[in-house]
């Protein structure tokens, strides 16, 4: 988990990702929609990206993309992710982090 704690150190949002995962982009997008400007991880394009994604399976992201965390916290992926946005919580939880300020 130290490769997973010191990328998600001191930004209040992360997202890991693969470049060809759809579920990821909308992802992505959602919370760009916000005015959130997450950190956003290709692991299939870094070089320990295969770790990473084994450090999130055991963190309990099946599957292991999109993994998002909000305030240095894993909220999940596309599922969990999507049922804040419907529960009108994912705003809140991007504004406590600090990720957005409106």
């Amino acid at each position: 988990m130290a490769n997973i704690n010191g990328l998600i150190a001191e930004k209040p949002v992360v997202i890991f990702s693969r470049s060809s995962c759809s579920m990821s982009h909308a992802i992505k997008t959602l919370i760009s929609s916000f005015g959130a400007n997450p950190t956003i991880y290709e692991l299939d394009e870094i070089a320990n990206g295969r770790q990473i994604e084994r450090e999130l399976v055991q963190l309990g992201c099946q599957p292991s993309v999109p993994a998002v965390f909000i305030g240095q916290q894993l909220v999940g992926g596309a599922k969990q992710v999507m049922s804040l946005q419907v529960q009108n919580q994912l705003g809140q939880l991007l504004r406590r982090a600090g990720a957005i300020w409106v």
